[in-house]
């Protein structure tokens, strides 16, 4: 097993794409390229060859660059079997529990639908990295385009076993807006306010947000948190099962 080193670009208004390059092989992985020039310039700038295409879902702001670099570069691109008809330029389908190779490093595939009926997401043990695309998000979660909030629970409750030094790699820097929302539902939560002045503070230096640590996640995300009661109250739903406050939730974030 191998260590990556990841490499984030901002583009669009609000996306990343990210570059991961297994050490032992410098086998390199685009995750989700919404855009081709950006990502090509800066694989050129680290001296890094691209190879592998790892697709979340099929949304354009995550595929939209698959053919021309594949074009550019001959690379393998990878995603969910369950979308195959709608990631353009796909070679290898992949569902929950597949293994994906990157060189020597080895990700598990887990199968989240909610945001997309197809989606999955790659979690890299080895280096505590979790490329969840728009399943999870810093302080929240995806838009349930096409799934139901029983799929979305579910989903998310995949990534709340994992451990909570893993890295979240999600794709936007939606967390200031998303930790205005959660303050909204958990007022009181003393590491939610904590961490809502430290994003103010990033965002005004124009750093970065993402990623963020699961265990971050787990103690000031509310879409992680339906099983609290004390969120549970704040929606009006004491003492009612975490898939229906989160629906709550969501409906509310959908809202707000």
């Amino acid at each position: 097993m191998s260590q990556l080193d990841i490499h984030q670009i901002p583009v669009l208004s609000d996306n990343y794409v990210y570059l991961a390059r297994d050490r032992a092989s410098g086998q390199t992985a685009v995750v989700d390229p919404a855009v081709v020039k950006p990502v090509l310039e800066a694989a050129e700038r680290l001296g890094w060859t691209i190879t592998h295409i790892l697709n979340t879902h099929h949304h354009g702001d995550h595929v939209g660059g698959n053919l021309e670099i594949k074009a550019a570069t001959g690379c393998t691109i990878i995603g969910p079997k369950a979308d195959r008809d709608r990631i353009p330029g796909i070679d290898v389908e992949v569902e929950e529990g597949d293994r994906v190779a990157l060189g020597e490093a080895m990700a598990e595939v887990f199968f989240v639908p909610g945001h997309t009926r197809g989606h999955i997401a790659y979690w890299f043990e080895e280096s505590a990295a979790l490329f969840c695309g728009d399943t999870l998000f810093a302080l929240g979660c995806g838009r349930l385009f096409e799934g139901t909030p029983q799929q979305m629970w579910s989903s998310l409750s995949k990534f709340r076993k994992l451990p909570e030094d893993t890295h979240v790699y999600c794709a936007h820097e939606y967390t200031q807006a998303n930790a205005r929302f959660a303050l909204s539902v958990e007022p009181e939560n003393q590491a939610l306010q904590d961490r809502s002045r430290a994003i103010d503070a990033a965002r005004a230096q124009d750093r970065p947000t993402v990623p963020s640590t699961l265990g971050e996640e787990l103690a000031t995300n509310p879409f992680l948190r339906a099983d609290q009661p004390g969120l549970a109250a704040n929606v009006g739903l004491a003492g009612s099962e975490p898939v229906a406050v989160f629906a709550e939730v969501r409906r509310r974030k959908d809202n707000f």
